[in-house]
């Protein structure tokens, strides 16, 4: 299995307090937004909050968010190793392919395959008219 990036997510409790404090005062800057959402630019690293789905307590708090290339391979190879697997992949209403373990600690990993077609990996710019002329 191959790892191609990760993040942090936070489920916050308040998300307006979370995101004014990763914003604000921390001044982080934003790598992009989406209903339901902010990730932030942190170092090498992303932290992505998530306010569309806050936490009482009852689920997680903090995940790790972990894009691998096949989102099945991956799923066979982990319980090939005698990983529990708490949710089998599937594709979210956002479009990516989404799959659930658990680490030794009881955190959440979400595993993530962006399909070629997905926002977040397609080139969304338009090409310039003075670039497409000469071609």
């Amino acid at each position: 299995m191959e790892i191609l990036s990760a993040r942090v997510l936070l489920r916050p409790r308040d998300p307006g307090t979370t995101l004014a404090f990763y914003r604000d005062t921390l001044d982080l800057a934003v790598a992009r937004t989406y209903p339901g959402g902010v990730v932030f630019f942190a170092g090498s690293t992303l932290i992505e909050v998530v306010s569309h789905m806050t936490s009482d307590g009852s689920e997680f708090a903090t995940a790790l968010w972990l894009q691998v290339r096949d989102i099945e391979a991956t799923q066979r190879d982990l319980a090939s190793a005698g990983v529990s697997i708490t949710r089998e992949a599937r594709t979210e209403p956002w479009g990516l392919k989404e799959m659930h373990v658990s680490d030794p600690d009881g955190r959440q990993l979400i595993f993530v395959e962006i399909p070629a077609d997905h926002p977040l990996r397609a080139d969304q710019r338009a090409v310039k008219p003075e670039i497409a002329s000469r071609t």
